[in-house]
């Protein structure tokens, strides 16, 4: 008998998740609100792990031959030296934007299965599927089902822009100040990704003028830097405000479950939230697929939520240390002697 899946939100996870499942005979829909994959979005690292999860569904080559390929990255001061440097010791990275990953994803599954335009109210109205997958991210609805009761994620207190430039770069940087972070990576179409880190208050509105905001904060920094700035595509920047999931109990509640960041949210500062999104859809996937619905999610659970919850713990506190405002010179220190295990 066909096995069927209500996936609720078209990203990452979503995608993802779907993909597995279809290939191994489930019936699924897809329902994402928006009306259409997205056309902006910033670079994403993929890490060996993310990698294998795309093998998993036929997509690890493609991602390979799109994004840009990284081992080594830098830690600057704002005057440009170097606090610390990074080689990936267990294999290269891969880097690539949302959108192209996405649509790589989408690929994959058959006309139809992708229901734009489609907003799910309750978990309530999807009678008579097997399993319901909340991939709705951050502020996921489906989580309140899951949980029992509204959780929300916490704002740690710092925002950020993020966004492109044309042109290219062979830079894969970070640089640290006091309380500021500006970074810089290759990504695909010959453009160069940024992204700045800062704290905001979360009563105050988002920069009216994020282009000259970011010339304030960061236009005293090194060349990399205002080379960068110089050479932004303003229609480009997204604000957000970043933030981070509570530990949950559970990760899944009868036949309803939570993937990627609906379940464990974190900080961008490990750079492995879309990792751990890819790494969550299979290994849902294959509990589904190889020990049915009941025993499949305890085993999803099992496998996944404390892995991912040690790595929100983890993500924030470096988004702690990398936005110190004090002691800045003890954590460059700090810094230099846990790239040296990495």
């Amino acid at each position: 008998m066909t096995r069927s899946a209500a996936i609720i939100g078209g990203g990452i996870g979503g995608l993802a998740t779907a993909n597995y499942l279809h290939q191994h005979g489930w019936t699924v829909d897809v329902f994402e609100r928006a009306d259409a994959l997205p056309t902006t979005g910033t670079a994403l690292g993929m890490w060996p792990g993310a990698l294998t999860a795309l093998d998993a569904i036929g997509h690890g080559d493609a991602v390979r031959s799109i994004g840009s390929r990284q081992q080594h990255g830098e830690f600057q001061r704002p005057d440009g030296s170097v606090i610390a440097n990074i080689t990936t010791s267990e294999g290269t990275s891969v880097l690539i934007s949302r959108p192209p990953l996405l649509a790589t994803l989408a690929s994959g599954l058959p006309d139809g299965v992708v229901k734009f335009s489609t907003t799910i109210e309750s978990v309530a109205d999807l009678g008579g599927y097997d399993v319901i997958v909340g991939a709705d991210g951050v502020n996921s609805r489906v989580r309140t089902a899951v949980v029992g009761s509204r959780v929300d994620p916490i704002y740690v207190g710092v925002s950020a822009l993020v966004g492109r430039a044309p042109g290219t770069t062979d830079t894969v940087a970070e640089t640290w100040g006091e309380g500021k972070i500006f970074g810089v990576t290759p990504r695909d179409g010959d453009l160069t990704n940024w992204f700045a880190a800062y704290r905001e208050d979360p009563d105050v509105e988002p920069p009216a003028e994020p282009l000259e905001f970011l010339r304030e904060y960061f236009g005293h920094w090194h060349a990399e830097v205002t080379d960068t700035l110089d050479r932004i595509d303003a229609t480009s920047i997204i604000h957000y405000r970043i933030k981070r999931m509570p530990k949950l109990r559970s990760y899944f509640s009868g036949n309803t479950v939570l993937v990627g960041d609906a379940a464990h949210a974190m900080p961008p500062n490990l750079g492995r939230g879309a990792c751990e999104t890819l790494i969550d859809s299979i290994a849902l996937g294959r509990a589904l697929d190889e020990h049915g619905v009941e025993k499949g999610l305890r085993r999803y659970d099992s496998e996944r939520r404390k892995a991912t919850q040690k790595l929100v713990t983890g993500a924030t506190l470096m988004n702690h240390v990398a936005m110190s405002t004090r002691f800045t010179g003890a954590r460059d220190v700090a810094l230099r002697i846990a790239t040296r295990f990495a």
